[in-house]
Parts: structure tokens; sequence; C-alpha cells
């Protein structure tokens, strides 16, 4: 099992249409039912361990969770214009479509999880999960190709943890994490314009890379009264230096670009991730989830600086990401001892800046509305349902073909883009 969950994770291509940036919000199935509002103080289940280390305090016996999240991306890329680079003539349209709505698929990301008691106050355990992710197929036709055609980033970490309670009113937790990522960047080179000469010189490029790296969580959990619960919990930055290579097809009448197959390498750091919940009791059966979010994405401001193991130079497209912040608030109904309802709402800040938005990156602020509930079939399993509708602001990106563009073209478009995710998950003890 463990083997086949490495290989589902591997062929999940994450859409970038759910959280912002390239981070992937569904770990779990019970915390996307509220917007992650109780996400590192949550007393339910070992899933929110992904926030919190410590929360794998939750199991009091040997437990497994596995979660699934089916993401329905919808994005509508408008008024699309772009011209070819370097033409000596002056700007000359790029042909191709000037509109464009199947550029993202829907796509399933699961995570794993499991608990092992070694005593009644320290438990060991494991997870899988896919913390970031981005997938995006414009396709070869359109009008902004030169920027890009298809943009693919995985992440998939495993993890493994150790909490321990340390009286009544405070616990800690820690995990060490190994985590493998792949890049894929594909995009038209060369020129379409007709005026100069002998028709289209165009070509494609294909750059795939791969690195592991490594990073660790912290947590701690405090409960200074009965009914409330204060977590603290941090992902850390993880330092990938990719490499790979680049290949290139129908590129001979483009020689003095010097695009010839090669090496390729690029340095990124994925940003930490800081989390603060309460979850508060407000009666026997009503809790409030409050949290806040931070992750620190501008570790990816400079974004890709692509060397190549030859003549051409390198490739550099600036993400620009700030620092950002999500705030949630949601509430957990115990309507039955069998039944427990949840809802949600959470403003999720994109990282992304006008002056440095891109076709590769074409992020907007999110709002989530989530519901979802838990049906208990006995003390030893249940199985969680959550549905998050996910708004995303509409956005504009304006590339003027110039500096690191130079190659590309200019480029201009609106997006309209939304999502939803139906999250399914199953907990069961022994």
């Amino acid at each position: 099992m463990f083997k086949i969950s490495l290989v589902t994770l591997s062929v999940a291509a994450a859409s970038s249409a759910y959280s912002a940036g390239f981070s992937l919000g569904d770990q779990s199935a019970t915390a996307s039912g509220s917007a992650l509002s109780t996400a590192a103080a949550s007393s339910e289940d070992i899933s929110f361990s992904y926030w919190n280390p410590a929360l794998f305090l939750n199991a009091k016996k040997n437990t497994f969770y596995i979660s699934g999240a089916y993401i329905i991306p919808k994005m509508d890329v408008t008024n699309i214009e772009a011209t070819d680079a370097n033409n000596p003539t002056g700007n000359t349209a790029v042909d191709g479509s000037t509109t464009n709505t199947d550029s993202v698929d829907n796509t399933i990301v699961p995570s794993l999880y499991y608990a092992m008691p070694l005593s009644d106050d320290t438990v060991a355990g494991i997870s899988i999960n896919a913390p970031f992710g981005l997938s995006g197929d414009y396709g070869d036709d359109w009008a902004g190709r030169f920027h890009a055609t298809e943009t693919a980033l995985q992440d998939i970490a495993l993890s493994f943890s150790l909490a321990h309670r340390v009286n009544d009113w405070f616990s800690a937790g820690a995990s060490v994490q190994v985590h493998k990522a792949e890049v894929t960047l594909k995009s038209q080179v060369g020129n379409t314009s007709s005026a100069l000469g002998a028709g289209a010189l165009e070509g494609s490029g294909d750059i795939e890379a791969d690195d592991i790296g490594y990073g660790y969580s912290l947590g701690v959990l405090f409960t200074p009264v009965k009914g409330t619960r204060i977590g603290v919990g941090y992902r850390s930055k993880i330092d990938f230096d990719f490499e790979g290579d680049v290949k290139y097809n129908n590129v001979d009448n483009l020689s003095s670009a010097n695009l010839v197959n090669a090496d390729v390498s690029d340095s990124l750091t994925f940003p930490d991730v800081l989390t603060i919940s309460l979850e508060q009791a407000l009666t026997p059966k009503l809790k409030l989830g409050l949290s806040v979010i931070r992750t620190g994405w501008s570790s990816m401001d400079e974004g890709l600086n692509i060397d190549f193991d030859s003549d051409q130079p390198n490739s550099v497209l600036t993400f620009g990401f700030e620092d950002q912040w999500m705030y949630s608030a949601g509430l957990t109904y115990d309507y039955s001892k069998k039944l427990t309802l949840r809802t949600g709402i959470a403003r999720d800040n994109s990282p992304a800046t006008d002056e440095y938005r891109s076709a590769r990156t074409p992020d907007g602020d999110r709002t989530w509305y989530s519901v979802g509930g838990t049906y208990h079939f006995n003390d030893a399993s249940s199985a969680t349902f959550a549905y998050t509708y996910v708004d995303i602001e509409e956005v504009s990106v304006d590339r003027d073909g110039t500096g690191e563009d130079s190659a590309r073209g200019s480029y201009s478009a609106d997006y309209s883009s939304s999502a939803s995710v139906i999250s399914l998950a199953y907990n069961m003890s022994f």
C-alpha cells in the first residue's frame, strides 16, 4: 500500500486553481470542510498533523487516514494579444487563438497518514503529501505560445513525525521530510512572422528537471482551559537544485539562437509555512475555529533562472512573489453521536504582483466557501466529505516583450478562474 500511494501521488497533476501560488490546500477532507479554520489546533483526527505534527496525538490507537481531493478547475483566458520577438519590421501579431478555455484539467490530489502510539503520551507518525503543485497546458497553437505551452510542478513529501504530550496543557511535535520535486516547462521558440520571409521560423522547447530536497516541521499545542486549544505549526523551506535537460524540435533554421539539446540546472527554494489556529468550544456541541496561515513566498521572488550547458543564454522568468497570509473561520457542530457537520470561509491572498504576473503564474486572490461532514460508523471508523468552492479574482497579464521577455515577445490577456473541490476521506483505527 505504501508503494502504491507513492505511485498515486507521483501521477497526480495538481492544478493551481485551488490555493494561492503553487500551494495545495487540500491535505485533509476534515480540515477542508471548515476551510482550514482549525488547521493547527483541531482535536478531530491525525490529518491535521500536516499543519502541526503535535496533532498526531489525536490518535489513541494505531490509526490510518486517507484523503483525496478531486479538483475541478475552470480558467477562461480572453483578449489574448501577442507579438513576435525581435521583429525587425516592427510589432507583428502572433497568429493563434485569442481565447483559451481548456488549459487546466480535473485532477485528484491524495494524502495519507499513519499514527502509531508508542505510549499514552507519545505517538509516532508517517505521512505522504503533495504540498506544492501546478499544472497547465495551453496547447501549441495559441497566440501566447512563446511565453508558455505547458507548465507543471510537482512536490511529493514523505514525513516521519514524533509527538509528545508533556503535561495536561502542553504538547509538542516534530517531523523530518524528504521531498521529491519535478518541473516541466514547455514553450514555442523562434518567430512566426511571415514578414521575415521563408514563412515561420518556429520550433519547440521542452525542459524537464527534478531534485530531492529535505525539510522539517515543528508544532506545539496549548490547552490552557478545557474547551480551548491553541496550536502553532511551522513547515520549513525546502531548497532544490534542479538538474535535467532541454530538448528542442524543428529548430534547424534557428541555429543562430544556439538552441541545442543540453543539460540544464536551476535552484529554487520552496516557501516555509507558519500556521496559528484556535479551536474554541462554544457549547458542548458547537466549536469555533480560527486560523491564520503565513506562506513565505518571497523565497521564490527571483523565480526561474535556468542555466543551459551550452552557448544559449540563461532563460529568466521573475516571479516577484511576496509573503502572504490566509485567514479562515469556521464552525464544527456535533449534530449527533454519529454525524459531525462543518462549514467555513477563508481568504487566501496571492503572492503574485501585477508587475511580474505571467502566463505561467496567472494568479489572483481567492475566497473559499466550504461545507463538510463526518459520519462515524463506529468508534473505530468514519468517512468524511467536504466541498469547497474557490472564487478567484479576475486578473490581467501584461508583458511588454522587453528585458527577460526579449526572446518571447509581448503578451497580454485577461484571466477569469474558479474551482470546485470535492474531498473524501476514510479514517480507521485498530
